[in-house]
């Protein structure tokens, strides 16, 4: 996921044509009020300096668009329809564990630990380690005051995540411990509810098929338990024509075809409810981010909203 562009200055003048700019920072009001109240920091324009700052440190650590694009700072999670489910799940079912998959900083399981879900139920995973320390420097937070565990590893390693087809009844075992996992192998069927945002669209179709299979093996048979998440698409399965940023055509499921992927392939058929929408509205598409004249503006991707829920 290595790109080759070069990290601008701090102002912004020097590396903008390769779409690395300040001027990227653009949060919505709820962000804001979001990043004020994780990091204590109230002044804007002292918030914005210190986003920054750790921005450019993490463009030292890894080349990700995420970082580039502050995505790192969104909070798109909220707005998935599944999210108020999600809440409910943490209120309603007890010990209801909750993944935030390729995490990054781990914005989003601040949010959902915000909005009331039980901390000791989450965790997150990504493939960098790093993210999650730089996650506690952007919000101002140590691991022993925000102890969510934090479980890198590769979806395609099986030694973070062991090949096994998808739970139909619970497992017999106990209930992991959270805090003493090395891996998220023997969270095998116990997982109520997994989000995976802006991960599948980085993969070509076979990889694709290779993730979902592990993320299902995670989840939990019970009715309600659920994987959902955003990731752009398009309305005909197949190859983008224009490559990503790390150069590659990536391949496109259509929702159709992302519906009977999960229902019916990944899932026996009948035993998920799967829905998949492509939404068209401005809070969903990407930005121009590799040309200095049309930085910023809106793409013409579109986001694939979907949840997979078991019946």
């Amino acid at each position: 996921m290595t790109e080759n562009e070069q990290a601008s200055t701090d102002d912004g003048s020097a590396g903008a044509a390769n779409g690395f700019s300040p001027s990227l920072f653009s949060p919505s009001s709820e962000e804001v009020e979001f990043l004020k109240d994780q990091t204590g920091i109230q002044n804007e324009d002292e918030l914005r300096q210190h986003v920054l700052s750790v921005q450019k440190e993490a463009w030292n650590v890894v080349h990700y668009n995420c970082i580039r694009s502050f995505g790192f700072t969104r909070l798109k999670i909220s707005r998935l329809p599944a999210y108020r489910d999600l809440l409910t799940l943490g209120k309603e079912r007890a010990d209801a564990i909750f993944i935030d998959f390729a995490c990054c900083f781990g914005n989003d399981a601040r949010k959902v630990i915000a909005d009331g879900y039980p901390q000791e139920n989450v965790l997150a995973s990504d493939i960098e380690k790093a993210f999650w320390g730089l996650g506690h420097k952007l919000f101002k937070s140590t691991p022993e005051s925000f102890r969510i565990p934090f479980i890198p590893g590769d979806v395609f390693d099986p030694l973070h995540i062991a090949p096994a087809q998808p739970y139909y009844s619970p497992p017999t075992t106990p209930r992991p411990t959270l805090s003493m996992l090395t891996s998220l192998t023997p969270l095998q069927g116990y997982v109520s509810a997994i989000h995976v945002s802006a991960f599948f669209h980085l993969f070509d179709e076979a990889e694709q098929l290779t993730a979902a299979r592990a993320l299902a093996s995670l989840l939990s048979p019970l009715t309600g338990s659920m994987i959902f998440g955003a990731h752009s698409s398009a309305l005909v399965s197949g190859l983008r024509e224009t490559p990503n940023v790390r150069g590659r055509h990536i391949y496109c499921y259509s929702p159709e075809d992302w519906r009977a992927l999960w229902d019916g392939v990944i899932f026996a058929k009948g035993t998920v409810e799967v829905e998949a929408a492509l939404v068209d509205s401005a809070s969903w598409r990407g930005r121009v981010h590799t040309n200095e004249a049309d930085l910023g503006k809106e793409t013409m991707w579109r986001s694939m909203v979907w949840h997979v829920k078991r019946v």
